[in-house]
């Protein structure tokens, strides 16, 4: 029988988000580190770890400072991914939040964690995020931009639409790397220089079900290194593809699964919402070696009427969280 791995000697990583992403990028340029398979998006570490600086120096450039909270509310975009290693890199604080928040839930976000940026995609499923911005924040549609002053939220300077559209009073992720391309890279380089990997460079929000949701502050060291064991107990190396369907507003998304990723140089194939024919055929399109999710998600994808269309023999391991597992799902899967 294969004996486990202990992780009892196993040498903690001392590094930052950011640095141990340059490194991929120096030591592994060409292999993939993201990829959407439903729409034939492919990223190697080089080609993220440029988006990344593009958009670092976009944010220096809106007047973003470290230990700054930058928002992102949004669901498993590209960008989301981008701005988790942007903030890393220039010290800045990633505040995620639930893709399922309505209006109250993100006005309590705005003012609790005193957020500067705000960072957001057009909705997700019945909530028009943009509208609900703009009934929080109604100077959006009078004042201009890098010149915000909310009443409401005092800490709010800029409001980043995360696509090409414009939407009045915010920036949009095309004149981000376009403002970034009028910064030198040794201004960034002065940024990194400043980040350790104590630094805090995540807040998450728990689910607040016995109230309001509450902080809680992630540094790299934590982060990183919580990935390092997941992915050393799960034997990943640099040849091993994550199929990620899980949000990444939550640390199942982007610790377990992105944080294990990045500390093996391993590559992440993205769903960009959960859906279980797009889980199926990304593990066979990309031959998939691992798969997380829930157990829900798991039983949608077991029970798919197109299930026996597919090849999973790539398949190695995986996790399944969240819940409770049924026995006769553990046993199916």
């Amino acid at each position: 029988m294969k004996q486990s791995i202990s992780l009892d000697n196993l040498p903690l990583i001392e590094a930052t988000l950011g640095g141990l992403l340059e490194k991929w990028a120096v030591e592994l340029p060409d292999h993939d580190f993201l990829v959407y398979p439903d729409r034939g998006l492919r990223m190697t570490y080089a080609q993220f770890n440029d988006r990344v600086d593009k958009m670092a120096k976009g944010l220096l450039e809106l007047g973003v400072d470290r230990e700054d909270k930058v928002g992102m509310w949004a669901h498993n975009v590209l960008d989301w991914l981008t701005m988790m290693f942007v903030c890393a890199k220039i010290g800045t604080i990633l505040v995620t939040v639930n893709t399922s928040y309505k209006i109250k839930e993100v006005e309590f976000i705005l003012e609790n964690a005193d957020i500067h940026t705000m960072c957001l995609v057009n909705g997700y499923r019945d909530t028009d995020y943009v509208e609900s911005l703009y009934e929080l924040v109604p100077e959006l549609k009078t004042l201009q931009r890098g010149r915000l002053r909310s009443a409401r939220f005092p800490f709010l300077r800029n409001v980043v639409y995360i696509g090409q559209e414009k939407q009045r009073g915010m920036y949009n992720t095309a004149e981000l790397l376009l403002m970034g391309s009028h910064l030198s890279d040794s201004d960034l380089a002065e940024a990194e220089k400043s980040v350790d990997t104590h630094d805090v460079t995540m807040m998450q929000y728990t689910s607040g079900t016995t109230g309001f949701p509450k902080g809680v502050l992630l540094s790299h060291h934590n982060i990183l290194n919580c990935g390092l064991g997941t992915g050393t107990a799960m034997e990943f190396t640099s040849a091993d593809k994550l199929l990620t369907c899980v949000p990444l507003f939550h640390c199942f998304g982007c610790v377990l699964a992105l944080c294990a990723v990045i500390t093996h140089g391993a590559t992440m194939v993205m769903v960009e919402n959960f859906d279980p024919l797009r889980v199926l055929a990304g593990i066979d399109k990309e031959k998939c070696t691992l798969l997380y999710g829930v157990p829900t998600m798991f039983i949608a994808e077991l029970n798919h009427p197109m299930f026996d269309m597919f090849d999973y023999s790539s398949l190695r391991t995986g996790i399944m969280a969240g819940a409770v597992c049924p026995i006769e799902t553990m046993v199916q899967v």
